[in-house]
């Protein structure tokens, strides 16, 4: 048995180069599809004219396809599959049959050009020297304790590395208690053995002294340069490299420790040349089922303009991961959150940070101090340490012996917490992906700094968007570790779409939504206790970067979701746009949440809220009731439908929210979509159910108050009898200057048309000279001398022609009927493919001051 799996295992690099063979995108097309179970990928291939290529690595029944020529706008797949609506819609023959392509359930075409750049996380320009001057070891009159305590633990440990004494993040003699408290582990024989860590990134040097006793070749991959071995081949592929050796470079004779010296590290290369989204996907779930953690210190731009997510796959990828891998345990995402603070920069506008499977973790110096490119955001789960303070982090580095002093920024963070997952999965390697986030913040310990620190007292910890819930502590999370018992699987509730459709007030004051979560609906939900909240929202705005949000529980806790960016011009807002809190850990979720957008610059650019849905992901109350979290689909948040707030002001306004359906209410498939110009029943559901406020937040929603009245004062143009249409005063006035001008307009053309019948009259009286010639009955109906009918002579109604004996395109029967606006309209045909935003607001009111009609 044991020579068959060694086989298996020595002919792998020969089956991956077949699934992993190198794509051409200069010369081919190359499409992921995910077809329903069962259907096979070989006939749906042959009816597209593609090559098969193969599985997209561990999602399920997604395939890859290959088109024997580029052709650059053109898409086989979308093309065919709007052919076949389009035959259907003219009721073509055979058409109306079942066909193999209604079996495609999504299909993208890859294109490397139209993909955002993924950036290594490392050190920025740091305001000290290129390399740092060495701290001194010896500046008291003797040997300190502290330092002496050091030599005698490398002694203990056998430890005989040559810069592990400048591993100050390891052991820290000068400043005392910074460092991720790691030695004891060391000496209790907690070394990582037998977790793996996977390093995704630009290569992992496995000829490397220092990394050769730990590497893991069966768990690596080049997705740049395909091929089994992901070796750094370009003059700056070190960043991997770098990264590995804080894990798990070896205890022996050259450079450094890892934090887990003993644990494998594997190496998948991605950054060094663009890939497709496919590749990406791929490279997330590479060899998920023996590997434990992913470290990934990359992420969009840090410029403070960006705001990227992954894209559909690289989003399944991960939740498959946390699914499936590791035997149903999960996959461990660990992110570092980005370099950008210094340009106001937020790990929130990032969707990698921002998600719920991703530990972000940000960066403290030697010090304990928040360096000046560490970002903040409301999704940062812990810290640890980084660059700063006249120092960096000691590590590996490529080549066979070379070591590296100034490895830096979120980048050499986030590794250090992957290497303290791999020791805690040695004393259990039971725990889920959840309970790794658990022991995290349980485990964190507070920095003493000044920050925005608030208590979140269903954890008992505080929570800081500068640090997170603190410092990683190694120690403490292990010994935690050992004794912790799983928590119950994953539930959720997804709340409805709340529709604000408000102007956005200028300056301090805010723009606030309520919406009330009950206990019935989480006990509906099965859902127990909160982890991760995310808010998706829509805000039309002429400059992004002025707006900020706040997420208000009903404990009171705040999240800045969202902060304003000083160079962010985006002038679109936010669309479908998801951000995710981690603040509100632990809490029960029931009681009123509110959502309070700001536009923070007074100027001439200006916003709209338009709606918001919250959703909320937990611990389940019964285990056996818990269900899996289905694959994100691309249109989730398409379902805009919920009863549109009707307000005259936004002051005290409440509306009714629709019934949740299904079983358990709030999950992801309960929500139905309808035509687009369908309606709904506005009727107030008979159960008790949530309401959405929209006010001028008070001193609660941290905002000043609104005086009576003086929210109608500000937004109503005319006396309260009069509509405001939920327009700003502006609008108003446009809208009601419009109404006024189509009313003098049809004024004008009844007086013409009133006009011009009473000068026809007077000309029947007066204009003609003749008189009336007597006629026998016998002669009714001959015409007159001047062309009028006998008839109308007598105030006879004269003959009139009948409609229907004009030409009618759109008779029944015609031949015409489906080319004019019937089945066959190409208005039809775009409007069907639009989707999400294009078609979402086709009933509400146009006349938006500042707003894209979608």
């Amino acid at each position: 048995m044991r020579v068959r799996w060694v086989s298996g295992l020595l002919a792998l690099p020969v089956l991956l180069e077949t699934c992993y063979a190198k794509r051409d995108y200069d010369a081919h097309d190359y499409y992921a599809v995910h077809l329903q179970p069962g259907v096979s990928p070989d006939s749906v291939s042959s009816q597209l004219g593609l090559q098969y290529e193969g599985p997209l690595g561990e999602l399920e029944d997604h395939y890859i396809f290959r088109a024997l020529e580029r052709q650059h706008e053109y898409d086989h797949i979308t093309t065919a599959i709007s052919d076949l609506k389009r035959r259907r819609r003219k009721r073509d023959v055979g058409s109306q049959l079942p066909h193999i392509l209604d079996s495609v359930l999504l299909s993208q075409k890859q294109e490397l050009h139209k993909r955002f750049p993924l950036v290594k996380r490392g050190p920025l320009a740091i305001p000290t020297p290129a390399s740092p001057a060495p701290v001194p070891r010896q500046s008291y009159a003797s040997i300190d304790e502290a330092v002496q305590s050091g030599i005698d633990l490398a002694k203990n440990l056998n430890i005989a590395d040559p810069i592990f004494q400048e591993q100050w993040h390891l052991n820290n003699y000068l400043q005392l208690g910074h460092d991720i408290n790691v030695t004891g582990l060391w000496a209790q024989n907690i070394t990582g053995h037998g977790s793996t860590v996977c390093i995704v990134d630009d290569g992992l040097d496995m000829d490397s002294d220092d990394l050769k006793p730990n590497y893991f070749a069966a768990g690596s991959w080049d997705f740049n340069d395909v091929g089994p071995d992901p070796r750094p081949r370009l003059s700056d592929d070190r960043h991997g490299t770098r990264c590995a050796g804080e894990v798990s470079a070896a205890r022996n004779d050259v450079c450094g420790v890892g934090v887990a010296y003993d644990s494998r590290i594997a190496g998948v290369r991605i950054l060094s040349k663009l890939i497709s989204n496919a590749d990406e996907a791929v490279a997330l779930n590479y060899a998920y089922q023996e590997t434990d953690i992913y470290s990934c210190s990359w992420g969009p731009p840090d410029n403070g303009q960006s705001m990227e997510a992954p894209d559909i796959l690289i989003a399944r990828a991960m939740v498959n991961g946390v699914q499936k891998g590791r035997g149903g345990k999960g996959s461990i995402f660990v992110f570092a959150i980005g370099n950008g603070a210094a340009v106001d920069d937020n790990c929130n506008f990032d969707g990698y940070t921002n998600s719920i499977y991703s530990v972000s973790v940000g960066g403290i110096d030697r010090k304990g101090l928040h360096p000046y490119y560490s970002e903040k955001c409301s999704a940062q789960l812990v810290v640890t340490y980084s660059s700063g303070s006249g120092d960096a982090i000691h590590t590996t580095d490529v080549g066979q012996d070379k070591c590296y002093s100034n490895h830096g920024g979120t980048s050499a963070a986030g590794p250090l917490v992957a290497g303290i997952y791999a020791l805690a999965l040695q004393v259990n390697p039971k725990l889920t992906w959840r309970d790794i986030q658990y022991l995290t913040i349980l485990s964190a310990v507070k920095i003493e700094q000044p920050s925005d620190w608030a208590m979140n007292k269903a954890v008992g910890k505080e929570f800081s968007h500068q640090f997170g819930y603190g410092k990683a502590d190694a120690w403490a999370l292990v010994d935690m570790a050992k004794h912790w018992t799983n928590v119950k699987p994953q539930a959720w509730y997804f709340g409805p779409w709340l529709h604000v459709k408000h102007a956005i007030p200028q300056g301090e004051k805010g723009l606030a939504s309520h919406f009330e979560v009950t206990k019935d609906m989480l006990r509906d939900a099965n859902l127990e206790r909160l982890e991760h909240v995310t808010v998706t929202m829509n805000v039309n705005h002429t400059r992004r970067g002025d707006l900020s949000v706040e997420l208000k529980s009903p404990s009171g806790m705040i999240s800045h979701i969202a902060t304003h960016r000083r160079s962010d011009e985006a002038p679109e807002g936010y669309d479908d746009w998801t951000f995710m809190s981690v603040a509100h850990w632990g809490e029960s979720g029931v009681g009123k949440w509110t959502v309070v957008v700001k536009d923070t610059n007074v100027n001439e650019h200006k916003g709209i809220f338009t709606d918001w849905r919250i959703k909320l992901y937990g611990e389940a109350r019964d285990a056996k009731k818990a269900t899996v979290l289905p694959l994100p689909k691309k249109h989730d948040d398409d379902d805009h439908d919920v009863v549109e707030t009707e307000t005259a002001s936004a002051h005290t306004t409440t509306v009714a929210v629709p019934t949740e359906t299904g079983n358990p209410p709030g999950n992801p498939d309960d929500h139905h979509h309808r035509p687009v110009n369908s309606k709904i029943s506005t009727t107030k559901p008979s159960n008790a159910q949530p309401t959405s406020a929209l006010e001028t937040p008070t001193e609660d929603a941290v905002t000043s108050p609104t005086p009576t009245g003086e929210a109608d004062k500000d937004s109503n143009f005319l006396p309260r009898p009069f509509p405001t249409f939920g327009a700003s005063k502006r609008t108003q006035i446009w809208i009601y200057g419009a109404l006024a001008l189509i009313l003098a307009f049809l004024a004008g053309l009844g007086g013409w048309w009133y006009w011009m019948r009473r000068k026809k009259r007077w000309m029947e009286r007066d204009d003609y000279g003749f008189e009336m010639v007597d006629r026998d009955d016998d002669d009714e109906g001959a015409p007159l001398a001047n062309g009028f009918a006998a008839d109308k002579a007598r105030g006879g109604k004269g003959r009139k022609k009948r409609a229907g004996e004009l030409y009618d395109a759109f008779a029944e029967g015609s031949e015409d009927e489906e080319g004019v606006f019937g089945l066959g309209s190409e208005d039809e045909s775009e409007d069907e493919h639009s989707g999400g935003a294009a078609g979402r607001y086709r009933d509400e009111e146009p006349f938006r001051e500042g707003v894209d009609v979608r």
